[in-house]
């Protein structure tokens, strides 16, 4: 099969939904199918052959069209995050410019800044996307609910570009001396971008109560550090961060890595006792942060999803907390801290979980979509 991909961002690009793109082309290519991309300039990958446009406006819908006629797919699929392409409206049009079935993997349906007072407006060309489309894909419950009126839609999941490790005792204690830790420390980690959806303040709250009671907590941001989050909204956020820590005392029991690779992320996350990912609006498959952790087999703490998600079962792969509850997430990092059996219970869990994310079965499932939606087209 001839697959024509569409990606707002591709590596080196920083972002989720070009590690997203890479993966699954590289393997739908193992898979044996020709994928075309075409994304903007300054996007590289020797494995892929690539096309890109100068804009996401209307001359960039223009160039989509005339790319696609040159390669004559058998299915495009536009990898569809509206920050992706500059919060161009003409993003939301392109089925109409295609000659071919067209299928959109919303990685995110909440709607786009177009313009002030847009209202109605940014609900509805977000909406006029998935219905121009012959088939829609989303990555987690909450945007596949909002999508039900449509008949032909999937959930497939993302995964994780980071790959299992197993970290060496001799490196799981150096890293634990880094930190301060001692034979009776628990050391907590986070990873991924800071934002107040993280969750970050009620964390360092439940923290800041253990560590009174005479708990020897220690917490680890993997990843990432104070100022390097490249927007001003994003480094007020970290500066808040600062600001709790020194008043709630906790200077002394943090730590910050800064920027690793995928292999020292890999390496860090390891070496913790406890994955802390209290999200603030709950766990997703959406979050590419508990993806990583859940490849990685390890034990994660995280809270109670806004949607069923049957997949997330709260003592066996995951400990789930009520959001926004320093009290709750207190309340499971003391009933985890004490009890080994339970952190291996989870990292077992988190280990057969991982199979629901394999990129292997994301790509098969994809390429099955495809398949029934350009069927359904003929």
């Amino acid at each position: 099969m001839k697959i024509g991909m569409i990606s707002g961002e591709y590596p080196p690009m920083p972002g989720g939904v070009g590690d997203f793109t890479r993966m699954l082309s590289h393997r739908l290519m193992r898979h044996g199918h020709d994928v075309r991309l075409l994304c903007r300039a300054g996007c590289k990958d020797e494995l892929l052959p690539m096309s890109t446009v100068a804009s996401w406006g209307f001359g960039g819908a223009a160039s989509v069209r005339a790319w696609a006629r040159r390669i004559q797919p058998d299915v495009v699929n536009l990898q569809f995050q509206t920050a992706a392409y500059d919060m161009s409206p003409w993003v939301h049009f392109l089925p109409g410019f295609i000659n071919a079935p067209f299928v959109t993997t919303f990685h995110d349906l909440r709607f786009p800044y177009l313009f002030p007072k847009a209202g109605r407006l940014r609900d509805w060309i977000v909406r006029r996307l998935a219905r121009a489309s012959a088939g829609v894909i989303t990555t987690n419950q909450e945007d596949e609910a909002g999508l039900q009126a449509l008949s032909r839609r999937r959930v497939i999941p993302i995964g994780s570009s980071i790959a299992p490790l197993t970290v060496s005792v001799e490196r799981r204690e150096q890293i634990r001396q880094t930190l301060g830790a001692l034979s009776g420390s628990f050391v907590l980690g986070h990873f991924g971008f800071l934002n107040a959806l993280k969750g970050i303040d009620h964390l360092l709250e439940a923290m800041a109560g253990l560590r009174r009671s005479g708990r020897d907590l220690r917490l680890v941001f993997i990843g990432g550090a104070r100022g390097d989050h490249g927007t001003s909204k994003a480094n007020d956020y970290a500066a808040h961060l600062d600001a709790e820590i020194e008043r709630l005392g906790l200077g002394d029991a943090v730590w910050w890595t800064g920027y690793l690779d995928e292999a020292e992320v890999a390496v860090w996350l390891g070496a913790v006792d406890l994955v802390a990912l209290p999200f603030a609006d709950g766990a997703s498959y959406r979050r590419s942060s508990l993806m990583a952790a859940v490849a990685l087999g390890c034990a994660i703490l995280t809270t109670q999803p806004a949607f069923a998600t049957p997949a997330f079962r709260h003592g066996d792969n995951l400990w789930l907390a009520k959001p926004r509850s320093a009290e709750a997430i207190a309340e499971g990092i003391r009933a985890l801290m004490t009890n080994s059996e339970r952190l291996c219970q989870l990292r077992n869990g988190a280990r057969q979980l991982r199979h629901s994310f394999a990129w292997e079965r994301i790509a098969k499932e994809t390429a099955d979509f495809y398949r029934e939606v350009a069927g359904g087209a003929r």
